[in-house]
């Protein structure tokens, strides 16, 4: 049990480190090199210092909107530290800012050029070998579609985490329906027209909003946990993650509300992008799926749908772990529960 005193002086080291240096989270990131780039994707290979390197490679892959940090949050919860100390062979695919000139770009664009390069660039470097995807949201998604509909791509295994399916389970956006349904789903429709998308500051604004509880009891859990610098490092990275929010294109924003948010047509396994229908049936990868027990955003309901959908991947794991939409992939608490169940199925596939 730590004394008053104890902690009174690591309140005080705490106060200092955020007022006179900034903060006390170490948002460094981890070393990496530049190995591909193209049109929305930058494609890098983390480097390790001394460890010896083994094992096939792995692919980080982000969704749209949120910044590839999330995989990199802050030192001592990084997952990409995680990985690396580990001695596994990491690749990380950055799609980088959005501009309006990419208002066109829809959902094709990331599952027929930016991952499919990226996945045959890793492969190559890794001397062909194939290669596992670990992505978030709605990476996981892009990645099962890219799986589903490229066969000949070299993908080894698939880790979904937080990525919903059945936007119905959803109860975050149940009270809108009726106002899209009335509108016959051009609510939002004009809105992402004229802004090209959906703009970074409303993205990180809807993002926050879905927390708006502990947004606004932060202040009052700041000062009660003053002397706890994990802590207090882990809502500097958040916040930092939350203000280097992206926009979503156009054409993709729109896609995704009406294919999946309005008609939620991949809770039925398929998704039809104007006519070329990808059905996730097609999926013949080995599958992890980990849904986040207080996630609002991908709540376990939607992500679990998922499960019955894959029915021709040869095994399909599901799990849970402690944590909001974030959290569960690189909350404090993932360390023992998201990252252990990755390891797990990585080591199962080696």
């Amino acid at each position: 049990m730590v004394s008053p005193t104890a902690r009174l002086a690591a309140a005080a080291s705490n106060v200092v480190g955020k007022v006179l240096r900034g903060g006390v989270a170490d948002l460094r990131p981890m070393p990496r090199v530049l190995i591909d780039q193209g049109p929305n994707r930058s494609l890098y290979r983390m480097t390790h210092s001394g460890a010896p390197v083994s094992g096939p490679p792995i692919l980080l892959v982000p969704p749209l909107a949120a910044p590839a940090l999330c995989f990199d949050l802050r030192r001592g919860c990084s997952l990409i530290e995680h990985l690396v100390e580990a001695g596994r062979n990491i690749y990380l695919v950055d799609y980088g800012n959005v501009a309006f000139s990419d208002r066109r770009l829809g959902i094709e664009h990331w599952i027929d050029e930016v991952l499919p390069r990226a996945i045959r660039k890793v492969s190559e470097d890794a001397g062909g070998e194939g290669v596992h995807l670990v992505s978030w949201s709605l990476g996981g998604i892009f990645s099962l579609l890219v799986n589903a509909d490229q066969p000949d791509l070299p993908i080894e295994s698939i880790t979904a985490v937080a990525s919903p399916v059945d936007f119905t389970a959803i109860p975050i956006v149940a009270p809108f329906r009726p106002l899209v349904d009335l509108t016959g789903g051009h609510l939002l429709t004009p809105v992402y027209r004229a802004f090209g998308g959906a703009p970074s500051y409303l993205v990180t604004r809807v993002f926050r909003a879905t927390g708006i509880s502990k947004e606004i009891t932060k202040p009052l859990a700041i000062l009660s946990h003053l002397d706890d610098r994990d802590y207090l490092a882990q809502i500097e990275a958040v916040d930092h993650f939350m203000d280097n929010m992206y926009a979503y294109p156009g054409r993709t924003f729109g896609q995704l509300y009406h294919r999946l948010f309005r008609t939620n047509d991949l809770a039925e396994g398929t998704v039809d992008l104007n006519g070329r229908k990808i059905s996730l049936s097609d999926v013949k990868a080995p599958v992890l799926v980990v849904a986040g027990e207080n996630d609002t955003i991908a709540p376990q309901a939607s992500v679990e749908r998922v499960v019955r959908l894959l029915e021709n991947a040869p095994e399909v794991r599901f799990r849970t772990a402690p944590g909001g939409h974030l959290g569960v992939l690189t909350g404090r608490r993932a360390r023992g529960t998201t990252w252990k169940y990755l390891d797990e199925f990585l080591d199962d596939r080696a």
